[in-house]
């Protein structure tokens, strides 16, 4: 950071807020977390009263700055939004009032997200693996350089102004994502109406010999073991490892055989935004998943794996798939709805065929999404990259 720029305790910055509020068995109140990696501050649930487990509860009032005692360390931490204002909070999360004459909020937000703010928290945090906390004293004792407060003011509206054109390259990149998407969906539907017309439809469990979710338990997580995925690392339709957490050895032998992915099983994303896409297992190493991941163990003699996932990827199914669905805020496709998917199950050679064809296709496609996942990648590196000339006072 620039050493132009007095340093300042972010104690003398930010006052504990210890305002509660009793709960009233009837009435409904909306809960508070913070994503990590500075993803931002969000409802967690509205619930009532009587489902809470105290009798008072802390108030966070918009404009608050609140950071996770546990996940401080990961980027958890953000301003309480407009939208949140009222909400209650447990002490798992202190809140925090802003002296505005000396700090501004936005300034204070953006740099909450930099790589240097986390490594703070990170010295401000202690204990033993998986108890790792954020001390609140050793907190206030940090140290930023902070500019005046115009100053910050013409920072926030220069990074605001990058960060939207970052946004914007990301709609597109977003955008074009979906086309390729939609094209790839159009082709192999035209050759599932085919088959349909030729050989009519099975349902899914037909052409495996099991179809299941991931265990229902929340797993406790581990610094190292078996890898532990989520419905994102199939978003793709290639299974990928990126942002996995880990769970013991000993919690993954107890799972039965038929959620121990193996190579040529099928994942199936079966909740949120990315229901209904597939995923081939083309690994050998050991993991596990979520519960609204679907694991499909096709039956090898009647069923090609990648027949299988080009299959759900049609239109059709896809359509099908989310009219399955029960909840709003979560569309989720229930493990019955699953099993009931229609796939045709032509023979095997003409299976092969149809994956010879199907995937020549894919193989263009891929290469325009490969150029894609580049574009993402550099668009992630910018912002960070803003960021970090920001604070340094060189933007």
């Amino acid at each position: 950071m620039s050493v132009a720029w007095p340093i300042v305790a972010l104690g003398d910055l930010l006052r504990r807020s210890g305002r509660t509020i009793a709960l009233h068995p009837e009435a409904i109140y909306r809960e508070v977390t913070v994503r990590m990696n500075g993803k931002g501050v969000v409802e967690r649930r509205q619930v009532q009263g009587v489902e809470i487990a105290s009798a008072r509860r802390y108030q966070a009032s918009a404009g608050q700055f609140i950071i996770s005692r546990i996940d401080a360390r990961n980027g958890a931490s953000g301003l309480i939004p407009d939208e949140l204002n009222g909400a209650v909070v447990t002490n798992d999360f202190p809140l925090f009032n802003v002296a505005k004459d000396r700090l501004a909020p936005a300034f204070l937000q953006w740099m909450s997200k930099t790589a240097s703010f986390v490594d703070l928290c990170k010295r401000a945090s202690e204990g033993t693996t998986n108890r790792v906390r954020l001390s609140e004293d050793r907190f206030k004792t940090l140290e930023i350089a902070l500019p005046p407060l115009d100053e910050q003011l013409r920072i926030v509206g220069r990074i605001e102004k990058l960060a939207a054109k970052v946004g914007d390259a990301r709609a597109l990149r977003s955008a074009a994502s979906d086309e390729v998407l939609a094209l790839s969906r159009a082709a192999t539907d035209k050759i599932y109406g085919r088959l349909r017309s030729e050989i009519g439809v099975s349902h899914l469990d037909a052409a495996c010999t099991s179809i299941t979710d991931g265990d229902h338990l929340t797993p406790t997580f581990s610094e190292s073991g078996v890898m532990f995925i989520f419905v994102g690392n199939v978003s793709t339709s290639q299974l990928h490892f990126n942002g996995v957490k880990y769970v013991t050895p000993q919690y993954f032998r107890k799972l039965s055989t038929t959620r121990v992915p193996r190579r040529g099983d099928v994942l199936y994303s079966a909740v949120g935004a990315t229901l209904g896409i597939p995923a081939v297992v083309d690994v050998d190493d050991d993991f596990c998943f979520q519960r609204h991941v679907a694991i499909l163990k096709p039956d090898r003699s009647r069923t090609l794996p990648r027949f299988l996932w080009h299959m759900l990827k049609s239109k059709t199914v896809f359509d099908k798939a989310w009219a399955s669905t029960t909840g709003s805020a979560q569309p989720t496709i229930p493990l019955r709805a699953i099993r009931e998917l229609p796939i045709p199950l032509p023979s095997i050679d003409k299976q092969t065929q149809v994956v010879a064809e199907l995937d020549a296709l894919q193989s263009t496609l891929d290469s325009v999404n490969a150029v894609q996942v580049e574009t993402t990648a550099e668009l992630d590196a910018m912002l960070p990259a803003i960021l970090d000339k920001a604070f340094k006072g060189q933007l």
